[in-house]
């Protein structure tokens, strides 16, 4: 072992001293497992459905006491049990309805969300305030809390992930999918502002349909909110709301508040009916209604298999497509069901080579050559580019793309797109003379033509191109002039007679003839 030999000139010690440590480790770790028997075969579920618990116990086998636990556990019977199987919580309290409590029996109801100790059997007798406490501890595998799905195990609460495995943390999108990335379900959210009259007593504000989650109205007004529902079964029913409380309204949770002048309404779902909000006149003021819910996409686009074959021999395609399904009813319906949802991308036809055997020759015989030589796929084919829009500053150019179809003989026709949908289609517009359109350019003004009074200065002013060439294609009218007065300070003490005339200065000469020389073309080249 690296521990126990001899240590060379120049070896760390702190080196030596890790490898002892390592295998000491080792060692022990060797050493508390041999003290343990094997693991034994799991125990029944603590439940048939619901979400149980399920444990497995091993034996020490040393004298001494061994490190670790001698149970574990895991979670079993995962499927939702059924609507008349009831709250497994209330099952456990309404267990001790005929044994008396201080001399007296009592119909006792479930106490549940205890934030001290969630995994008590905490009970409410009907009809009174009195809660007690029937166990220090409820049955393994009851919800720690009604709106998770963590479990009480010996006692303690422990984390329970979407994908019901123990200590996971796991957890459903806003779609109820687990480890989902919210890609099933929109969000839709609004206001509605009522305005009822004597006329007009009731109004819809927003239909929720069916398998919607996290539903959330708040009202503020005189007004009241109240249900309509529809099963998928056609079923109708309505719920007037009339007092705060929780209510199960076509097996879906409704929890409904109601203040003096508001109103509030949750529900967490999923909606097992199509529900209509309406409000209902009761008052001269108006209300507003804010909503917020996450509606399942209940129509999805669905691949088809491969349609027959173009050719029963020598060569020919297939081609897959998409149809839109609903979810609810499993049916294909209308494609404008699925373009409802912009979340929703119609998949792109796939294509592949069929009955590729070549057809019978009347020799008997034919020679097999490449697909593509003989049968090529359906390709698309474009225009040459119309001219630009612009001549410079950014312009559009477009062109006609199609798909065609070249036959044994050569000869090229125009088809159906989809048939060429398996490779993308060129784009039929681009954008084209991008570069910056030609500028005037002016330059330093030159000294004053005179010495002494008012006189003139003059620039050469240019036309730029975005190359920097003097070039043409610059408005005459943005033209920056290319002379102005100018005044020397210097007073002049000669007669008037002989006052200074304009000079015709070289740069004067040097500005004419480029403006001469610009004037020749004031179209780009």
């Amino acid at each position: 072992m690296e521990c126990c030999r001899r240590a060379t000139p120049g070896t760390p010690l702190l080196f030596l001293a890790f490898l002892l440590l390592s295998s000491r480790t080792t060692r022990s770790e060797e050493d508390r497992d041999s003290l343990w028997d094997a693991w034994g075969s799991w125990s029944e579920c603590s439940r048939t459905c619901g979400g149980g618990a399920s444990y497995s116990l091993r034996r020490c086998l040393s004298n001494k006491s061994c490190e670790g636990r001698n149970i574990r556990y895991r979670t079993c019977s995962n499927v939702d049990c059924p609507p008349e199987a009831g709250d497994f919580r209330a099952q456990q309290c309404s267990a001790h309805n005929d044994v008396k409590h201080h001399g007296q029996f009592y119909e006792w109801l479930p106490v549940s969300n205890d934030p001290d100790n969630p995994c008590s059997l905490k009970c409410q007798a009907k009809g009174t305030e009195l809660v007690v406490e029937l166990s220090p501890k409820v049955l393994d595998g009851t919800r720690c809390n009604t709106d998770t799905l963590d479990m009480c195990i010996s006692g303690l609460c422990q984390i329970v992930g979407c994908d019901h495995q123990l200590g996971s943390t796991a957890k459903e999108d806003n779609c109820g999918v687990c480890n989902g990335d919210g890609s099933t379900c929109r969000l839709v959210r609004g206001q509605y502002q009522s305005q009822l009259s004597a006329t007009k007593l009731d109004d819809t504000v927003v239909a929720i349909p069916y398998g919607s989650r996290h539903v959330l109205l708040s009202l503020k007004g005189p007004e009241h909110l109240y249900l309509e529902t529809k099963t998928l079964q056609g079923a109708k029913g309505e719920n007037s709301l009339s007092s705060t409380g929780t209510f199960l309204v076509e097996n879906s949770k409704v929890d409904f508040q109601k203040y003096p002048d508001k109103e509030m309404l949750r529900m967490a779902g999923p909606l097992m009916a199509d529900f209509i909000v309406k409000i209902r006149n009761s008052g001269p003021a108006n209300s507003t209604v804010q909503f917020m819910f996450y509606q399942p996409i209940i129509h999805r686009w669905r691949e088809t298999d491969f349609f027959p074959c173009s050719a029963t021999c020598g060569g020919g395609y297939q081609l897959t497509s998409a149809e839109c399904y609903d979810l609810r009813s499993n049916r294909v319906v209308a494609d404008q069901y699925c373009h409802y949802y912009p979340e929703n991308i119609k998949p792109k036809p796939k294509l592949q080579e069929c009955n590729l055997d070549p057809c019978p020759a009347s020799g008997g015989y034919k020679q097999i050559m490449p697909y593509d030589l003989y049968h090529p796929l359906p390709r698309w084919e474009a225009t040459p580019w119309t001219a630009c829009s612009s001549s410079c500053g950014g312009g559009l150019q477009s062109r006609a793309v199609s798909c065609v179809e070249e036959d044994i003989q050569g000869h090229v026709t125009s088809v159906e797109e989809w048939k060429c949908m398996y490779t993308p289609k060129m784009p039929i517009v681009q954008p084209c003379n991008i570069f910056d359109c030609p500028k005037w350019l002016a330059q330093e003004w030159s000294p004053c033509t005179v010495t002494c009074g008012q006189g003139l200065r003059y620039r050469v002013v240019l036309c730029i191109n975005h190359r920097g060439m003097h070039t043409g294609g610059c408005s005459s009218k943005t033209k920056p002039h290319i002379k102005e007065e100018c005044i020397i300070p210097t007073p002049c003490y000669k007669p008037k007679e002989k006052l200074p005339v304009e000079a015709r200065t070289p740069w004067y000469k040097q500005a004419q003839e480029l403006e001469e020389g610009a004037a020749v073309s004031e179209e780009p080249s």
